[in-house]
């Protein structure tokens, strides 16, 4: 049995959109109806919505595939189709050469290229001795062509083109900007027994919509009718302004280092070799300093004035002397690299491989100051030429440490990893050895995948080489140093398994990924 509906309530219950769409309800499309209505179309849509939720119409809405002019089918409209203007040219002049025609006709050499082979396949002119001429009937050159038909035609669904018009699309289809193919949604709907009922009910236009202070204060409600609002109907979600969720972890990051008593490094994206590879006793032949592995500055060094977002110089010359005799073998107890070490690469300027870059940098401003002991973290982002998989990207974000102390040792390295992956969440963790060229001992820590079901390395650590430490501090001191990439370690709580996903900002994801709450 059909539930009787109470139409007094019904008709309290209709906003202002509503009583205006109501007198014009028949069944048609959502264009038609808000033209009748005077709405605009969003206005229009959600009304009918409101109005399906009632009961009063059925909703249908199917995706369509619409013909619309491009940006030079709007031109050429208004102008004409370039092939138009030369046959009116070719008409007027009967025969003329190449190059006035280009002159004249006004038109781009692409445009003059395409409109000359249209009139060419169809006949119409000829080329010889370098003059165009007609070929055909004027009356045939002066008709309207199957072309300029279809473009006066437009915009037109694409399904139900009839065979001439399928061929004037194709052959414009095939030219610049002329036409665009675009999907679209058609709404369509249905009037109800209800809604139908609905169009004979007066509607009282004096409702009050909504309480106000004013409204209130003025005592202006008194004796009037506030319009009914069903409470019960779904409603959008609304969604909360957050930070980004890399932000949000990013920060909570940051707060552990700083609650440990580190201080924050921070630098520019584009470093010098120097910095970047050489004081961390990387040789120049290395493969992570080809181009398959790092994003190089063309033509660009520490020389140039010009690289946007590069401020950093090289240090003082003695530092740089420590750091050549470093890799040439010259320090006492190290065989170094034994090569010659070239000053000028170490000017190549890149976007940084890692934030250790900023370590060495810290690591000379200590020795300059004697700070020693000293803590000090950095969270940034680094940049490297991956091949983009689950795993890998071409940028991610890296959180880098130091500790410089005389007593330190590698118990105390595994101590402050230990505790930092713990409090990132990470109760267990596999810490294997590893082998870096500027850490001796070296390690990797490793976290297991739960989807891919493998181990994934986040990242190494160890303790900076005497070929390190010298040149900064001019003796051997012990550092602890490490850098995990921190996007790894954050994907399991965002419960992200591609790491490509980190950073494609779709609205809608966003809006669900849960908030940072460890």
């Amino acid at each position: 049995m059909a539930e009787v509906v109470d139409m007094k309530k019904l008709v309290e219950s209709l906003s202002p959109n509503e009583r205006k769409i109501v007198p014009h309800l028949e069944d048609s499309n959502m264009i038609e109806l808000s033209e009748r209505a005077d709405l605009d179309k969003t206005s229009t849509l959600r009304s009918l919505q409101l109005l399906s939720n009632k009961g009063a119409v059925e909703i249908n809405s199917r995706d369509e595939k619409s013909i619309e002019l491009g940006i030079n089918g709007l031109l050429y409209v208004k102008n004409g189709l370039p092939e138009r203007r030369l046959a009116n040219l070719v008409i007027h002049k009967n025969s003329i050469s190449m190059k006035d025609a280009v002159k004249e006709s006004k038109l781009s050499d692409n445009e003059f290229k395409a409109a000359l082979g249209v009139l060419k396949r169809k006949a119409l002119i000829d080329l010889k001795d370098g003059n165009l001429i007609l070929s055909g009937a004027k009356e045939e050159l002066s008709k309207t062509s199957l072309e300029e038909k279809f473009l006066e035609s437009l915009p037109r669904a694409l399904d139900g083109l009839e065979p001439e018009e399928k061929f004037a699309f194709e052959n414009l289809k095939s030219r610049k900007n002329i036409v665009d193919v675009q999907e679209k949604k058609v709404v369509e709907f249905k009037v109800t027994e209800l809604g139908k009922n609905l169009k004979k009910e007066k509607f009282n236009d004096k409702m009050l919509e909504s309480v106000t202070s004013n409204l209130i204060r003025s005592g202006n409600w008194k004796g009037k009718k506030f319009r009914r609002y069903d409470i019960t109907s779904p409603v959008p979600k609304i969604y909360g302004s957050k930070r980004h969720f890399v932000n949000q972890a990013i920060e909570f990051g940051k707060r552990i280092w700083l609650d440990m008593g580190f201080k924050e490094m921070t630098g520019d994206y584009c470093q010098s070799g120097f910095w970047n590879f050489d004081a961390l006793f990387t040789a120049q032949d290395h493969p992570v300093r080809e181009m398959q592995d790092t994003f190089f500055i063309a033509d660009k060094s520490t020389t140039s004035k010009d690289v946007i977002g590069y401020k950093g110089k090289l240090p003082d010359s003695s530092v740089i002397a420590k750091v050549k005799e470093a890799h040439e073998g010259g320090i006492e107890g190290s065989k170094g690299w034994q090569y010659k070490w070239s000053e000028d690469k170490s000017k190549q300027i890149s976007l940084r491989t890692h934030t250790t870059c900023l370590s060495a940098k810290t690591l000379l401003e200590i020795g300059k100051n004697k700070e020693f002991p000293a803590k000090y973290f950095a969270l940034g982002k680094c940049f490297r030429n991956e091949t983009v998989d689950w795993s890998h990207g071409f940028e991610f974000n890296q959180t880098e440490g130091i500790v410089v102390d005389e007593n330190a040792n590698f118990r105390q390295l595994l101590g402050y990893l230990i505790e930092f992956f713990k409090k990132m969440g990470y109760d267990k963790i596999r810490i294997r050895p590893g082998y870096f060229p500027y850490t001796e001992p070296s390690l990797e820590i490793d976290v297991f995948h739960p989807v891919h079901k493998k181990w994934v390395e986040l990242g190494g650590a160890g303790m900076f080489r005497p070929e390190v430490t010298i040149p900064m501090f001019g003796r051997h001191i012990p550092v602890l140093a490490w850098g995990p990439g921190f996007d790894r370690i954050i994907m399991e709580f965002f419960e992200i398994t591609d790491l490509r996903d980190m950073y494609r900002n779709d609205l809608n994801k966003l809006r669900d990924v849960k908030v940072w709450d460890k």
